[in-house]
């Protein structure tokens, strides 16, 4: 059975479902300014995109990402829409819902991100994954068959986290953000237990179970969502995704493919000629000299292949719009799209010369020793917390030095009460720190703080 845009659209909010929205205040205006005003998104702009630490103020950090595909994401909800509604497919009042609902979801998409970008991730499932190996300390007490999702720890699962749970950690449903921007977010629908039991050893059997979006920790807030939504389900647990999920991925896709390689253009890891060539192949013929400087030249050609990248997504949403309907389309829209064999190139590009240049690399192994660094540390007043049976005020009287470190950092630990919890909140906390705090909380429990 197809899906309905009148339950996908549902204003209802997480844990609030009968909330109403306000005259002139639609839901996903409300969204956005959730998202945009919260302390989380504001630590995006001392994140990692794709070059850490960096000291060039024109290339992408994560907060100037996630509003650049926002206003790429709005475009693209804005062009569906108004052909649904001249097939009669959507009404008329919808349109600017839709496009509202991808535009906030496109702002969050990159909320739970750790710091030091995808090296980052990788680097805190690597530290999980040697704790669980070891047997020692309380990371050792986490059930068997909950530590995959420490071990592939993905900051989409901590996104829905923090949206979810975390931010306005005192009232349920956190943010409290719409079911409609939840559901287009939410790129991967399962946990990562039903996610390996779904796959097995083999290949993905849908594009919504490559990763994994949901904690176990908040499965019930997950399901609440994809309930109100009309999401289907699956014998195994996981869901399909919701249609605007594609939207958002699009427009990530077309923001970090384009933008990267302008990037790499200003760190000088790709020539310019190079990357004008790239942008040309996506415009589809040369452009005009005009006698603009290069750096100018690839402006005006970025700024016509992310134009010319929305067309030809918006295009291949309607062209397959009845399997997305019915939850049995199995591709990124980039991938099917006219523009397909041009973003190959770009992905090209980015493994080959971007991803594996010199100073990137450096940083991301300088980055994984910080993180590693700081998880040790706090690895052991997780531990002394348990032996103090999950009492705080205990830790503090009993452990001086913790008390102060926890007054130093103002370390949340409501809510810590078994290895789990005491896991995840482990896990909250150090993928919550921009770059270089945690280049200065790695300083100060080594003992190196600079004057």
């Amino acid at each position: 059975m197809a899906m309905e845009w009148n339950r996908l659209l549902n204003p209802g909010r997480l844990c609030r479902p009968e909330y109403g929205e306000k005259p002139g205040r639609p839901a996903y205006l409300q969204d956005y300014d959730r998202i945009l005003f919260s302390e989380p998104f504001r630590r995006l702009a001392q994140k990692t995109q794709v070059h850490p630490l960096h000291n060039h103020d024109h290339v992408h950090h994560r907060m100037i990402h996630s509003m650049e595909t926002a206003s790429v994401g709005r475009s693209l909800g804005a062009g569906v829409g108004a052909a649904l509604a001249e097939r009669g497919s959507l009404a008329a009042d919808q349109v600017a819902r839709l496009a509202g609902h991808v535009e906030a979801a496109c702002l969050v998409h990159d909320i739970g991100n750790p710091p030091f970008g995808h090296s980052g991730e990788d680097s805190i499932g690597d530290w999980f994954a040697a704790q669980f190996r070891s047997g020692r300390g309380i990371a050792a007490e986490v059930p068997p068959h909950l530590r995959a999702e420490f071990e592939h720890f993905e900051g989409n699962a901590q996104g829905f986290r923090i949206v979810g749970r975390l931010e306005y950690a005192q009232q349920q449903g956190g943010l409290r953000l719409s079911y409609a921007t939840l559901g287009a977010f939410m790129k991967y629908p399962c946990t990562r237990l039903v996610r390996d039991e779904a796959v097995g050893a083999g290949k993905a059997p849908y594009v919504g179970l490559k990763k994994f979006g949901v904690f176990q920790s908040d499965a019930a807030l997950f399901e609440e969502t994809a309930e109100a939504l009309g999401l289907p389900a699956e014998p195994g647990g996981w869901r399909r995704r919701h249609p605007l999920a594609f939207l958002v991925e699009a427009a990530d896709d077309i923001c970090y493919r384009i933008l990267d390689i302008e990037d790499a253009a200003s760190m000088g890891d790709l020539d310019r000629a190079e990357v004008a060539g790239a942008l040309e192949a996506i415009v589809g013929k040369p452009n005009e000299d005009r006698g603009l400087p290069m750096r100018d030249r690839i402006g005006l050609l970025r700024a016509f292949a992310i134009g010319q990248s929305i067309d030809a997504a918006v295009t291949a949403f309607l062209e397959n719009y009845d399997a997305i309907m019915m939850g049995e389309f199995n591709n990124g829209l980039m991938e099917v799209s006219s523009k397909a064999q041009a973003f190959a190139r770009l992905k090209e590009l980015s493994e080959q010369r971007i991803f594996v240049a010199r100073r990137k690399t450096e940083l991301e192994i300088t980055g994984r020793q910080v993180l590693h660094a700081v998880l040790d540390h706090f690895h052991g007043l997780y531990g002394d917390l348990a032996a103090c049976g999950w009492d705080v005020e205990e830790l503090k009287a009993r452990h001086g030095y913790w008390a102060k470190l926890i007054r130093a950092v103002d370390l949340d630990l409501r809510g810590v009460e078994d290895a789990y919890t005491a896991m995840h909140a482990l896990a909250d906390f150090v993928s919550g720190m921009t770059d270089r705090y945690a280049l200065k909380v790695r300083d100060m429990v080594a003992g190196s703080v600079s004057r």
